[in-house]
């Protein structure tokens, strides 16, 4: 059975082939946006759909009584805490905020096509919403299943309806059909949670992957950016615009480091790609994801191949970054990065 899973969006592009749609469009090259700094005030309005957009606390699965000592600790202390959740899911704990990012918790990925595509995950296969704690915010990066998760998304919505909801525009008609407290960001906008303690946290829509025709909208990446400026910056491919990103800084990245190809196609980046991303933003802490790190079976799941390793790209690091750390995640396992 291959380990390697189909990360990107070539399965849907390959099944909606047709006459009027004769080839596969994948394009890393995001569309150019204006510039913009992470020093200025709110860069854009954001889209907002379903009524006013307020970031309350709701209520979200049965936190354990160690759970919420864990948080008060966090919070006293001003810490980043990451939870990768495998595949391209993650909780964050941010200034007292608890971001569930990309989640899929409900069944495999498989795009509603598991002959050609179904990855399990390895190591939390117990891991359900209910064991989800309080919710602050849910944050959508791209419009596909391997971040839109249809089958994790209904249940959730059913249970928190009112959850606000930050996410690429690309989701609109999936995520208007399921929760009612919605803000899209095109790259570029930015918007602001408030945690239970007052302290503000800053998230900042980037360009990230194009998954479809040159013309089409790119996909979101995003910057969390806390009270204390401490900024965290993730896409989940490895894919960004140099040029978006030249002037800006985060002192933590969360990207792809070993690539996953199909013949002549690069489904997701990494290596130099991530090496150049950390050298762009100057980072201090570099936090790997192996996003194709699943039980994989179907026909497309034979041909998707890695490059690289985890060893190559710390010494590829090494050499361009010294100063930088690589903090490798255990799923399930919360990653505690403190304030400095």
């Amino acid at each position: 059975m291959s380990t390697l899973s189909l990360h990107l969006s070539i399965v849907p592009h390959i099944l909606s082939l047709n006459a009027r749609s004769p080839s596969l469009f994948v394009s890393s090259s995001p569309i150019r946006h204006s510039k913009f700094s992470l020093s200025s005030q709110l860069r854009g309005a954001p889209i907002r759909r379903f009524g006013t957009r307020v970031f309350a606390v709701v209520s979200g699965g049965q936190a354990s009584e160690k759970d919420e000592k864990k948080e008060k600790k966090n919070n006293g202390n001003s810490i980043i805490s990451l939870t990768y959740l495998e595949g391209n899911s993650w909780l964050w704990g941010v200034e007292g905020l608890n971001i569930l990012v990309d989640p899929i918790l409900v069944g495999n990925l498989d795009f509603g096509i598991p002959w050609l595509y179904d990855g399990a995950k390895k190591f939390l296969k117990n891991f359900q919403l209910r064991n989800l704690p309080q919710l602050d915010c849910l944050l959508i990066t791209q419009s596909l299943d391997d971040h839109c998760h249809v089958k994790t998304l209904r249940p959730l919505s059913e249970l928190l309806p009112d959850l606000p909801v930050l996410s690429t525009p690309n989701a609109e008609t999936i995520l208007n059909s399921l929760f009612r407290n919605v803000t899209y960001l095109e790259p570029g906008q930015s918007t602001e949670l408030k945690s239970r303690k007052g302290s503000k946290v800053t998230v900042l829509a980037s360009a990230g992957p194009v998954l479809g025709p040159p013309w089409q909208r790119p996909e979101n990446g995003y910057f969390i950016i806390s009270e204390k400026h401490l900024t965290l910056y993730y896409e989940p491919h490895c894919v960004y615009d140099q040029s978006f990103l030249q002037n800006e800084h985060a002192d933590i990245i969360v990207t792809p480091v070993i690539k996953q190809l199909l013949p002549a196609l690069t489904l997701v980046s990494g290596q130099e790609d991530a090496v150049e991303l950390a050298k762009l933003l100057q980072a201090r802490f570099i936090v790997p994801m192996k996003n194709g790190d699943l039980d994989s079976k179907g026909l497309l799941s034979r041909i998707i191949f890695a490059e690289g390793t985890m060893e190559s790209f710390k010494e590829l690091l090494s050499k361009e970054l010294p100063g930088a750390q690589v903090l490798e995640p255990t799923p399930g396992v919360p990653l505690e990065i403190p304030g400095f």
